[in-house]
């Protein structure tokens, strides 16, 4: 009895690489935009807990400003901060913005990012 060979075939191989370099090379471009937004989600959080201390909203903007120079994030300003009151009367920042990532020749990616203090 002959058994029949098991494995991947040449043109497979390729395909799964072309997938894995596909895949690998969009994370890469995506990457750094959720580092980002990672970044002003801390700064939201951390300027949300000063308003919520009771700092005025010029002061909130200020610390912001403190916060992007620090950690070095450019997508969002101050006056982008959206400063205000919860249902609950609880003060709260937010931060909603889009970003366009370009991939290949005309095609590109949207992404929607919004970024709201947690109360505490």
């Amino acid at each position: 009895m002959r058994k029949s060979q098991r494995g991947v075939s040449l043109v497979g191989l390729l395909f799964l690489g072309v997938l894995f370099i596909f895949f690998g090379l969009l994370a890469m471009k995506l990457a750094p935009s959720y580092i980002e937004f990672f970044a002003i989600k801390k700064a939201v959080n951390a300027v949300g807990a000063e308003a919520r201390g009771g700092a005025s909203p010029s002061e909130v903007r200020k610390s912001f400003v403190a916060h992007q120079t620090i950690d070095d994030f450019t997508a969002v300003g101050p006056n982008d901060l959206e400063i205000g009151k919860d249902d609950s009367g609880t003060e709260t920042v937010s931060v909603h913005y889009r970003k366009e990532i370009p991939l290949v020749a005309n095609i590109g990616v949207y992404i929607n990012f919004a970024a709201v203090s947690s109360g505490s």
